[in-house]
């Protein structure tokens, strides 16, 4: 069917060029939908997708490619890295959806549409049995497309390794092990020592004035504006459709100066990494982050390593002080840099701070791995979900808008993607310790708001490979074999110093 190699490759490339045309079509689509669309009118929304999503299947599943990747898997000697990567995921892609059958796919792009609408008006009327019904479908679904991912694995792990390639429960439940043995005892240090004062944090702060201030962040984080906005959103995050358009979202609330301020670095960080994938894998199967353990790596790095650290406090501060002069008076930067590293257990995931936010991960692991073993019904989710907070956390959940409906991504059926959030927390400090060996100390750098040798650290060394190469080999070539113990140990050190024990 092919003569030649580069006409295999133009062929390759030509579908890829599609599939990347319908992706952006949907993502555009799901981001109006969730920053600016009426919360009704997700039905006319949700043919459009159907179309959209019938395409992508097709042009997926057409049975030719199975001879386009025969071809070029018989000449992956002749290929170049990226080819040979580009025929890998393809290859992924083909087996998996050709497993799928043609309406269950479109059907289930139309339920996670309806799905997510439901979900932002249950969490608003504080109403779980009007969501229940879509998270039951999308479970339904999320242990059939288990089997058609990948068969030979449990369904949990096959879910797994869509979002961290190669995770498997094994591998995490020793991961949450170890967190648990090395941090529930600092844990509890740290409730028994005198509380910082975080009180000015919770005063009046106009919305106005917050926007102002992530336009401020964005500028210091060195987000590029022209290929890099903001909206608001019920629950934040960052899509990327290449290196040149990427999306971050926030919202605000006027009594909580530290959510947004967060989010924005956190979603920010996320930008940086795909705004530094090389342009060359723009529009092909290997644009955008290797995995969702390395995204959220970076998004935690810059949120917590450097977003919380004492030199990045003393830099923002005469900005902070300068936007909100009544709610910050008489505080200084290292009242600040203390009260926005305050630890104490904590209903909401994306505000925990550092030292607890593993416990909420842990949570929520455990529910998935109950909801798609069958052994906990979607019914009896909200009691599963506070007993969990009581025993992992210590405390009780008032209403399940702050409980099981907090987070957005069982909407959209991303079920195996919480412990991404965990993975990405602790890779961040063994990175931090081998970007110091090379470049040395880098907080006289963030202390005057210069992130530049930070970010071309990391650009150099993740950012720029795309999907070039499995995650763990990103991560491996950056800085050697995983280790949570850098995690451990860091969450020790700065605590330990925190609260002075």
């Amino acid at each position: 069917m092919y003569e030649n190699i580069s006409d295999a490759l133009s062929a390759l490339r030509e579908i890829e060029d599609r599939l990347f045309a319908y992706g952006h079509a949907i993502g555009v689509l799901y981001l109006d939908a969730t920053t600016a669309a009426p919360r009704d009118t997700f039905e006319s929304r949700g043919r459009t997708m159907a179309v959209l999503n019938q395409a992508i299947y097709d042009l997926t599943a057409n049975p030719e490619n199975g001879a386009l990747l025969a071809f070029l898997e018989s000449n992956a000697a002749s290929l170049d890295p990226q080819a040979r990567r580009e025929t890998e995921l393809f290859r992924k892609s083909y087996d998996q959806i050709s497993r799928i059958p043609p309406q269950e796919y479109v059907d289930y792009g139309v339920l996670v549409n309806e799905a997510q609408s439901m979900w932002a008006r249950a969490k608003e009327e504080d109403n779980f049995p009007l969501f229940a019904p879509y998270l039951e479908k999308i479970v339904d679904y999320n242990r059939r497309f288990a089997g058609y991912f990948n068969p030979a694995l449990k369904p949990y792990d096959a879910l797994l390794n869509e979002y961290e390639e190669g995770m498997t429960t094994e591998t995490l439940d020793a991961f949450f092990a170890l967190l648990r043995q090395e941090l529930v005892p600092l844990i509890s240090r740290v409730k028994a020592a005198p509380p910082i004062d975080d009180s000015f944090l919770f005063a009046h702060y106009p919305v106005a004035e917050q926007r102002k201030l992530s336009d401020y962040l964005m500028d210091v984080l060195g987000l590029d504006r022209l290929h890099c906005g903001i909206a608001e959103t019920e629950h934040p995050y960052t899509t990327g459709f290449s290196n040149l358009d990427v999306r971050i979202t926030t919202h605000y609330f006027e009594d909580n100066v530290a959510s947004s301020m967060y989010s924005v670095i956190h979603e920010g960080g996320h930008a940086i990494y795909e705004l530094g994938c090389d342009s060359k894998y723009n529009y092909t199967l290997l644009s955008g982050g290797a995995s969702m353990g390395l995204h959220e790596s970076q998004s935690r790095f810059f949120e917590n390593i450097i977003g919380r650290s004492l030199p990045f406090i003393q830099c923002i501060f005469p900005k902070l002080r300068e936007l909100f002069p009544e709610q910050l008076q008489g505080v200084d930067a290292e009242g600040f840099w203390r009260a926005v590293n305050k630890s104490g257990p904590s209903l909401i995931r994306t505000e925990a701070d550092e030292l607890t936010y593993c416990m909420h991960i842990m949570v929520r692991y455990e529910l998935e791995k109950q909801l798609i073993d069958g052994s906990l019904k979607v019914a009896d989710l909200p009691e599963a979900w506070n007993r969990l907070y009581r025993e992992y956390l210590g405390i009780s959940v008032p209403s399940d808008r702050e409980g099981c409906l907090q987070d957005s991504h069982w909407s959209s059926g991303s079920i195996g993607y919480f412990p991404s959030y965990a993975l990405g927390s602790a890779y961040g400090p063994q990175l931090l310790s081998a970007m110091e060996k090379e470049l040395g100390d880098i907080w006289g750098d963030v202390a005057a708001g210069n992130l530049s040798r930070v970010k071309g650290w990391l650009g150099q060394h993740i950012h720029r490979h795309a999907r070039l190469y499995q995650p763990g080999q990103v991560f491996e070539m950056a800085c050697g074999k995983f280790d949570p113990s850098y995690y451990t140990n860091y969450l020790k050190e700065k605590y330990t110093k925190l609260y002075q024990l």
